[in-house]
């Protein structure tokens, strides 16, 4: 669930620039020297990646840590300066994000995740991530998405912001469950970047890395370390009797292929140079308390339990359920994915009663509102009818309750169809009796993880799982983070190796 100051203002923003057309115009491409017919010039590219960067941080957060910031910033402008673009006003930054993710958008603006920074190793991936970014935009990949897209009607600002963006989110953040699958279609199209784009992105990043005396061979062990992360998550689902995760990540959203892979191991090995020094004592001092996982402003997840001390309240799955936090609520999940209990904030301009706030934001026809309490909390349960967007009669059910600090949460049920709520009818049920003010001893589960550089000691991962928070396999997940997952060679005895504190 995200800090209340949140909002939904990138999806407006989409909206309210769906219909912004282009007339074209003709550029010259400054990596291929080649004219091109465009729907946005250079000085559209800046304006447009402007505005939008605004709405990524509304929507996304920068991470609130000011060195980290600077650091990242530091590579990136180094790598933009020998870009074939170092006109742009570059700007890079961290987003306060646990997804595994980095994203670029037109006029330079590049974003990568404190998620994917947990996983790399050295300042040199961090530049094989940034550089193929950079590749990206140097050789005008979104405006020329954003070309492509006109002719079926999308505005230029919605088919680069929405395709990056989707790029950076992947569909995880989707709270209706009944849409998913069709949002996932449009997000699929709309996100991937043709082979030859992603081919000429690594070409790219592979160059600025040499001509900053980094080794392009990074760009392999990043895509490595991506691929051992996914083997990781379907391992884990196996274990649990999941279906392996399809959920957004650097590789779902930039696709890679065993042909891509051996494209990279070409591209690199055709550079051959007198390298600088990886950076890995560099790299591991910056973020050497990094937040890892969910921040405080986001709630925690720990197991089936979901804790959020800025707003004092959690909520708890029914054994075999999932906890989703996604940007705008929280999701209460089943197995099946095709049910589930929804835990939104109601922002204050809703209304200060429970009558006008299921007013304004239900709007229903009919219906019976009767009050209750739920662990000690003032509730509101409606039921009724309401008329969807189609103008159709729609039963809905919600609870209303307000929590701690006069803030009020609207609880509903989803599902696929009728037949799967009426499946899932009492575990939704345990889920919503769950939703609760946070106790003493929560709030303390609550405190958010960090990472941690310590030498690596005699007794290997199985020493450090010991004192790790990590709930699962935290041997293996160390080994993840470390680039020993895998058959990935083991740290050597004193070596500072990351950790979960």
């Amino acid at each position: 669930m995200p800090n209340p100051r949140w909002s939904s203002a990138l999806s407006a923003a989409l909206i309210a620039t769906a219909l912004l057309a282009g007339c074209g115009t003709t550029v010259v491409n400054p990596v291929t020297g080649r004219a091109e017919r465009t729907v946005m010039d250079e000085a559209a590219e800046i304006a447009e990646g402007r505005k939008a960067h605004q709405q990524v941080l509304a929507e996304y957060g920068a991470y609130a840590n000011p060195m980290l910031q600077a650091y990242v910033n530091e590579v990136g402008q180094k790598l933009a300066r020998q870009s074939h673009r170092s006109n742009l006003p570059w700007t890079f930054t961290v987003l306060d994000s646990p997804e595994v993710n980095a994203f670029a958008l037109p006029g330079g603006y590049i974003y990568i995740t404190r998620g994917l920074m947990a996983y790399l190793d050295n300042e040199a991936e961090l530049a094989g991530v940034v550089g193929h970014e950079i590749g990206h935009v140097t050789a005008r990949h979104g405006a020329q998405r954003a070309t492509r897209q006109q002719s079926a009607g999308i505005g230029v600002l919605a088919a680069t912001v929405l395709g990056a963006v989707l790029e950076g989110a992947g569909v995880g953040g989707a709270t209706d469950l009944a849409s998913q699958v069709s949002q996932g279609v449009a997000a699929g199209w709309l996100a991937t970047y043709s082979r030859e784009q992603e081919l000429q992105a690594d070409q790219l990043g592979a160059e600025y890395l040499a001509r900053n005396r980094y080794d392009p061979n990074n760009m392999v062990d990043v895509i490595g370390m991506l691929k051992n992360q996914e083997r990781f998550a379907a391992d884990m689902a196996r274990a649990e009797g999941r279906a392996p995760p399809s959920g957004a990540n650097w590789l779902s959203s930039h696709p890679s292929n065993d042909q891509r892979l051996a494209d990279i191991r070409r591209i690199a090995a055709g550079y051959k140079g007198d390298y600088a020094d990886d950076g890995r004592t560099r790299y591991l001092q910056a973020i050497d308390g990094m937040g890892y996982g969910e921040s405080r402003a986001q709630g925690v997840t720990r197991g089936r339990h979901f804790f959020h001390e800025e707003l004092g309240v959690a909520v708890t799955a029914p054994q075999g359920w999932q906890v989703q936090n996604a940007q705008t609520a929280i999701v209460i999940v089943n197995a099946a994915r095709d049910a589930g209990l929804i835990v939104r904030l109601v922002p204050a301009s809703a209304g200060n009663t429970h009558e006008e706030i299921i007013r304004k934001l239900v709007k229903p026809t009919d219906g019976r509102a009767e009050q209750r309490t739920l662990n000690g909390l003032a509730a509101t349960q409606f039921a009724g009818t309401r008329r969807n967007e189609q103008g159709q009669a729609q039963a809905v059910r919600v609870l209303l309750v307000s929590g701690p600090g006069n803030r009020n949460y609207l609880l509903n049920y989803a599902a696929k169809d009728a037949a799967a709520l009426q499946r899932a009818a009492a575990p939704l049920a345990e889920a919503e009796a769950s939703f609760r003010p946070l106790s003493a001893a929560e709030r303390a589960a609550a405190k958010p993880w960090v990472l941690k550089t310590v030498p690596f000691p005699r007794g290997g991962f199985a020493e450090l799982a010991r004192s790790s928070p990590l709930p699962a396999q935290a041997e293996t997940q160390l080994r993840l983070l470390n680039s020993a997952y895998a058959g990935g060679a083991e740290p050597r005895p004193g070596q500072r190796v990351k950790v979960v504190r």
